[in-house]
C-alpha cells in the first residue's frame, strides 16, 4: 500500500477501456485518494463511480486544460479536498492523429495535437506545482516512444513534436524543481492495449498491456524511487 494516505490527480481519465482507468485503479490499490479529470464530467464521474463501488476514495472533476483560467480553479478545488497538498500528478491527458506529411499538412491539425498533449501538460504543471512543492510531490507524464531517437515519424510530425515538448517540459521540470523535493519523469508507451486501439488497429499489434503502464506510473510516482527524476521509461 505505497499511496496509503496520498492524494493522487490524474488528467485525462476518459472512457472505459482507456489508460486512464487502469492507472487509477492501480493507485486505487495501493490505497490512494483519487482526484480524476476528464473534459467531460460524465466519464469522470463514472470513473470515479466505479473506483468508490471497490472501496476506494475518488472523486470526479472536469476541466478544459488547454484554459489557464479554468485550471486555476480546478487546483482551488483539489487543493479545497487535499488540504492545498498533492502527492502526486499523472499527465495523461492527450490524443493521437495521423497529419500526413509535413508538406501536405493543415496548420490547424498541428495546433490540436501541440494543444492537447503539450500545452494541457504544461497548464497544468503549472497549476499544481504549489500543491506539489508542499508535498515534495512526483510528476509522471505521457510521451510516446515515437518521440525517441530512431523511431519512425512519418506522417505524425504534429504528434511527435508535441510528445518531444513533453519530455523537454519534464527535464525542464526536473531540473527546475530539484531544490522543491520535485520530482518528475516520463513514460514513453508504444501503442497501449486499449479499447479505442484495438478497434483502429486490431488485436495483431505488438501492444503494450494497459496494467503495465499503470505499475510503471505508480512505480515513478512511489518512494521506490525517490532518487529518479528526469528520466524517461520506453515501455514496449
Amino acid at each position: 500500500m505505497r499511496f496509503t494516505g496520498k492524494t493522487v490527480l490524474i488528467t485525462g481519465v476518459g472512457r472505459s477501456g482507456q489508460v486512464g482507468e487502469a492507472v487509477a485503479r492501480a493507485f486505487a490499490a495501493e490505497g490512494a485518494r483519487l482526484l480524476l479529470v476528464d473534459m467531460m464530467i460524465d466519464e469522470a464521474n463514472a470513473r470515479a463511480a466505479d473506483l468508490r463501488a471497490s472501496g476506494a476514495d475518488a472523486r470526479a472533476f472536469a476541466c478544459d486544460l488547454s484554459d489557464a483560467a479554468q485550471l486555476t480553479f480546478l487546483a482551488a478545488e483539489a487543493g479545497a479536498v487535499a488540504g492545498g497538498k498533492l502527492d502526486v500528478l499523472v499527465c495523461l491527458a492527450g490524443g493521437f492523429a495521423m497529419t500526413g506529411p509535413v508538406a501536405e499538412s493543415d496548420p490547424a491539425a498541428w495546433q490540436k495535437q501541440l494543444t492537447i498533449n503539450l500545452t494541457t501538460a504544461y497548464l497544468t504543471t503549472r497549476a499544481f506545482l504549489p500543491a506539489l512543492r508542499a508535498g515534495g510531490g512526483a510528476i509522471v507524464y505521457f510521451a510516446a516512444a515515437a518521440a525517441l531517437p530512431g523511431a519512425a515519424t512519418g506522417g505524425m510530425a504534429a504528434y511527435v513534436a508535441a510528445k518531444s515538448g513533453v519530455i523537454a517540459l519534464m527535464r525542464a521540470v526536473a531540473a527546475d524543481e530539484r531544490a522543491h523535493h520535485v520530482r518528475a519523469n516520463a513514460v514513453a508507451p508504444t501503442q497501449i492495449r486499449t479499447a479505442a486501439n484495438l478497434q483502429s488497429m486490431g488485436d495483431k499489434t505488438n501492444y503494450v498491456e494497459r496494467e503495465e503502464a499503470a505499475a510503471t506510473v505508480c512505480y515513478l510516482a512511489s518512494g521506490e524511487a525517490s532518487a529518479v527524476t528526469g528520466q524517461v521509461v520506453r515501455l514496449g
